[in-house]
């Protein structure tokens, strides 16, 4: 079990923060004592809930909306997070996009979004951290990927593409980035109870509404356990990661 301090002193970065699996992780990384900058593309009501809850409970947040598919956006986004907080630790890309569309059906904007919200985001907002996590002498990077991207799904040819590139991603930087004491990981969800129904996030199809082997869904807490673990001094020996938390759902 993670003590409640593990990460004092710390600060954390995490995209698409608002909600869901985004909320749990910024409130994870807070009760470990991190001070935690929640961004949000548009949806700054429920991002300003995320803040109120991880204020409520005793921790530091700040809110900032930011696209980030935009560069000038991205480097705004990271010198609010320095100049709120005084440095920073930890990047959690969670932000990413639902989509389901037939192949044959699908238009090369849709699929141009879809990557480029996943990768192109990833991209810029590490980019962006890299001089920051570097000064801090240990910093971590978690990307959230998905598991159909190691399983395969029908009418999600975007987002497993874009999630694969995503574990490519993670390898490559882990390597890269290693000389500056900094860790890169992925978090791989499974099946996990979260809010449906919203815009670009569909009601899951019917072939995919069975459970795994442990018999119910995953929470966003669980997720956010292993993000928090990831980013906490006893995961400095680990780099270039898929962490897997899928009930069974998926075995590497």
């Amino acid at each position: 079990m993670a003590e409640a301090s593990e990460l004092a002193g710390k600060v954390a970065l995490v995209t698409g923060g608002a909600r869901n699996i985004g909320r749990a992780i910024s409130r994870a990384l807070a009760a470990g004592g991190a001070a935690v900058m929640v961004n949000a593309r548009s949806s700054r009501a429920q991002a300003e809930q995320t803040v109120a809850l991880i204020q409520s409970a005793g921790g530091r947040a700040a809110l900032h909306i930011a696209d980030i598919t935009d560069a000038g956006a991205v480097a705004a986004m990271v010198e609010a997070a320095v100049g709120e907080f005084g440095r920073l630790d930890m990047l959690v890309n969670n932000a990413a996009l639902r989509a389901e569309t037939p192949f044959e059906e699908m238009q090369l904007d849709e699929w141009r979004r879809i990557l480029s919200n996943t990768l192109d985001g990833s991209f810029l907002c590490a980019q962006a951290c890299l001089p920051h996590l570097a000064r801090a002498g240990g910093g971590s990077i978690v990307n959230i990927g998905g598991m159909t991207a190691h399983k395969g799904a029908t009418g999600r040819a975007h987002v497993v593409t874009a999630k694969a590139g995503l574990t490519g991603m993670t390898r490559a930087l882990a390597l890269e980035l290693a000389p500056h004491g900094i860790t890169v990981n992925c978090v791989v969800p499974g099946t996990i109870e979260t809010l449906r129904g919203l815009p670009g996030a569909p009601e899951r199809p019917a072939h995919r509404q069975g459970l795994p082997p442990v018999g119910r869904r995953g929470a966003p807490d669980e997720v956010a356990s292993a993000v928090r673990f990831l980013c906490g001094p006893g995961a400095r020996y680990i780099t270039g990661q898929s962490l897997h938390v899928n009930g069974g759902g998926y075995m590497a």
